[in-house]
This record gives C-alpha cells, sequence and structure tokens, in this order.
C-alpha cells in the first residue's frame, strides 16, 4: 500500500528502503526467458553475466557462482537460456542486483550444452589423443565417400580428387546427412568401407549447415565407430567454424569437403614437376659424378708409376744396390776390427808363453824321469840333463853343482853329449823331453 507522506510529515529514507526490499523479496525467485549478450568470468567464485529481454531493449546485470556457470555448459554470447533469478535489494546502497541460481541454454544453445558434456566425457576417455591417429597413405588406392546424393560436398569431393588424380578410384555410399536416421546411416557405411580392403581411406562429407543439421555428426556411436575404424577417416563437415566432434576424432578433419578432396590425392601435375625436377638433379649429379672421375683417372694415368711402370723398379734396384754396398763396406769394417784384434790377442798370448822366454836366452831343463829341474838340490851330478832352447835341445851331463847362486857358463859344469834337436813351443816339455 502507498506510503502516507508530505512536506510537514516525511518518510524516513531508511523506511522508504526497507519497504521497497520488501516489496522485491516477495517476488521471490522466478524464472526468466533471456538471451545472454555480455560474459564475464572472474578469477574468484562469482561471474557476470549481462542478459537482454528477447524482444525489448531491456536488460540486467546478473551474478551467478561457478558452480552455476559450469552446470550449464559452455555459454556463450547470443545464446538464448532460461534463468533462475532472485532480485535483491540492498538497504545501505539502496541497489537493486539479480543472482542467478540456475542457468539452461534453450534451443541452439541447448544442443551445444548435450554436445560439450558429450565431448568432455570422450576426452575423458582419451579418443581424443593425437597418438590414436592414423596416418593416411600417400596414394590410395580406393577412396571410400559418404556424402548426401548428388549434393555439392560430392561434387567438390568428386571434381577435385578427379583433377588432382585422375586414375584415383572412388566408391561412393549416399547417406542421408541430417535428420534422426542419418547417423545409423553414415554408422553403416563406415563399417562397411571398414571391412573393404579395397578401400584405403574414408571420406564423410557435408555442406554447412545450422547446429540442428550437424547434430549427427556429434552422435555418440557414430564417433565411436569412427574412433575404432581401421581405416583412416577424414571429416569434412560444414566449414571452417563448424566443430562437431567426429572432427575431434577423425584421423583428419579437413575445413570443407575440396580441401578433402586436395588432402587424400597428390596433385598429378605437381608430381610430375617433381619428378622432371628429380630426374634434372639426378642426371647433372650423374654427369657431375662421372666429370669427377674422369678427372680423377686423368689424374692417375699423369702419374710416372702409370706412364712407367718399371721406373719404381730402376728405384728400388738403385735403393738395393745402395743398401748391398753399405752392407759389404760395413762386413769388411767389422772383419778388419776383428782380425786386428785377433793379432793383438795372439801377440798378447804370445808374449806371455815359454817359447818368448827361451826365445831371450833362457832354457828349460829336464831331468832323465822328465821332471823339470830349477834348483841345484834337484840335479844329482853325473847324471844327464836335457836342455830345451828356443831352436831345439841339447843332453848335458852333470858334472859340478855351484850352491852360491852365481851364473856360471853351462860349458864348465856340464857336458854335450848329443845334437841338437828341433822343438816346437806347442808341444809339452816331458813329451819332447820323452
Amino acid at each position: 500500500m502507498a506510503m502516507q507522506s508530505s512536506v510537514e510529515n516525511p518518510v524516513p529514507l531508511r523506511e522508504v528502503a526497507s519497504a521497497v526490499k520488501g516489496w522485491v523479496d516477495r517476488l521471490g525467485m522466478i524464472w526468466v526467458s533471456a538471451q545472454v549478450i555480455e560474459l564475464s568470468r572472474k578469477t574468484g567464485v562469482t561471474h557476470y553475466l549481462t542478459l537482454r529481454d528477447p524482444t525489448q531493449e531491456v536488460s540486467v546485470s546478473v551474478t551467478l557462482s561457478t558452480a552455476v556457470l559450469d552446470a550449464a555448459g559452455p555459454v556463450n554470447t547470443g545464446m538464448a537460456v532460461t534463468a533462475q533469478l532472485k532480485p535483491t535489494v540492498w538497504l545501505k546502497s539502496g541497489r537493486l542486483s539479480y543472482e542467478c541460481f540456475s542457468l539452461r541454454p534453450t534451443g541452439e544453445g541447448q544442443l551445444l550444452a548435450q554436445i560439450e558434456h558429450l565431448k568432455r566425457l570422450l576426452q575423458a576417455e582419451g579418443l581424443f589423443n593425437p597418438a590414436l591417429k592414423r596416418t593416411l597413405p600417400y596414394l590410395p588406392k580406393g577412396i571410400g565417400l559418404i556424402t548426401g546424393k548428388d549434393t555439392a560436398a560430392e561434387k567438390d569431393v568428386v571434381v577435385n580428387v578427379e583433377r588432382r588424380w585422375p586414375a584415383a578410384r572412388i566408391l561412393t555410399r549416399h547417406c542421408l546427412m541430417q535428420g534422426p536416421s542419418s547417423a545409423a546411416q553414415i554408422l553403416t557405411a563406415v563399417a562397411d568401407f571398414d571391412k573393404d580392403p579395397s578401400i584405403d581411406v574414408i571420406v564423410i562429407a557435408r555442406g554447412g549447415g545450422s547446429v540442428e543439421d550437424l547434430l549427427p555428426f556429434s552422435d555418440e556411436a557414430l564417433v565411436r565407430a569412427v574412433a575404432n575404424a581401421r581405416t583412416p577417416v577424414v571429416s569434412a563437415i560444414g566449414h571452417e567454424v563448424d566443430t562437431p566432434i567426429l572432427d575431434l576424432v577423425a584421423d583428419l578433419r579437413a575445413s570443407t569437403p575440396t580441401d578433402a578432396a586436395k588432402r587424400i590425392v597428390p596433385d598429378a601435375g605437381e608430381e610430375l614437376e617433381r619428378v622432371r625436377r628429380m630426374r634434372e638433379h639426378l642426371r647433372s649429379s650423374v654427369n657431375a659424378l662421372l666429370i669427377n672421375q674422369a678427372t680423377n683417372l686423368e689424374q692417375w694415368r699423369l702419374r710416372p708409376v702409370l706412364r712407367d711402370p718399371l721406373s719404381r723398379f730402376d728405384v728400388y734396384t738403385q735403393q738395393i744396390e745402395t743398401l748391398r754396398n753399405h752392407l759389404r763396406q760395413a762386413t769388411s769394417l767389422h772383419l778388419d776390427r776383428e782380425e786386428s784384434s785377433i793379432s793383438r790377442y795372439t801377440a798378447l798370448v804370445g808374449s806371455l808363453g815359454p817359447q818368448s822366454v827361451l826365445a831371450r836366452g833362457y832354457s828349460i831343463l829336464i831331468d832323465s824321469d822328465g821332471h823339470n829341474i830349477s834348483t841345484t838340490e834337484s840335479a844329482v851330478i853325473g847324471s844327464e840333463i836335457t836342455a830345451h832352447l828356443s831352436d831345439g835341445r841339447i843332453t848335458v851331463k852333470v858334472t859340478n853343482k855351484d850352491l852360491s847362486g852365481s851364473t856360471a857358463d853351462e860349458s864348465n859344469g856340464a857336458e854335450s853329449t848329443g845334437s841338437r834337436t828341433k822343438s816346437s813351443t806347442n808341444t809339452p816339455y816331458k813329451e819332447n823331453h820323452e
């Protein structure tokens, strides 16, 4: 009910603010339909949305928690939503605020939320792991094309493949590319191509469309079948901005059907040009190798040993003769040294032998028993003694002994009874005496 007031009887501001708060609080929780025109994520637990009426230029700022925002799935600007709001008036500032306790995408936004939820589940299973991607063959023997009949996508793939590689073999399976039964038909076609050994790559192609049109390409059964296929699968769905889940599990994502044709087969003209360049490079390399080897051969031919192979023998013969002369000289010098040593040692031995002593006028006396007489006591008067001289021997008779030790002429004390006999210095004295 209206509050009574006048200049003379004003109402306190606190009562007005409290009454406004009471009126707003009586509204309670309320579901509203709106469109998201701005989303501001903060680092804390509170985030901000700006919602606008679908038909009128009316917008409000809404706060919501991280849990409410995450539960809503992917929220993007322009998305239609249904929000559970609670308006509140703050007494201290008199500010009116809206807090969101639940947020649900509707229409296309709801579909995107469902797709995002499935995407998170499959990602947690590891189906998007790049390590699972199979490599496309460089030149496939057969191409399995899954597309709509007489569609622009079919034409783009076929025409561009045949233009790039005219010998390419394309086997086409026409399926519904949108609608409730589309995913099942595409799944069957993928299974058939995957069992065909002549098919090296599978292409799923469709033109652009709305989220509802592309919904079959995010079907869980189809996505799992593509992830488990043994044959590499190329996804060519829609345009660059369209990203159904099939793009994430396919072995190759093409931005358009035309791009898919360029990715699965090489360009024949480019390959021919590459072969031509490689042939030229090979020819140049072989010519350079031949020229290099011919140059090396000519250099070898110019070497003296190849021009006159026997010339090296002359050098070796001269070296052998030089070594032979050195050996001969060294041998002769060694023999001269050894001969000189022998002569020196022979002279030394001769100077120390008894013959040299006899040559100086001495003699050796031997009695009849063959004993050496070195003292006067050993000589018996009247006995015969053999005297060995340097050039022979004589026999003398002892007639007198002089014990004084003076030297006397042997002719006074001994009488010669025999003739001189030649003897050798190398013959033992006893043997000569005998």
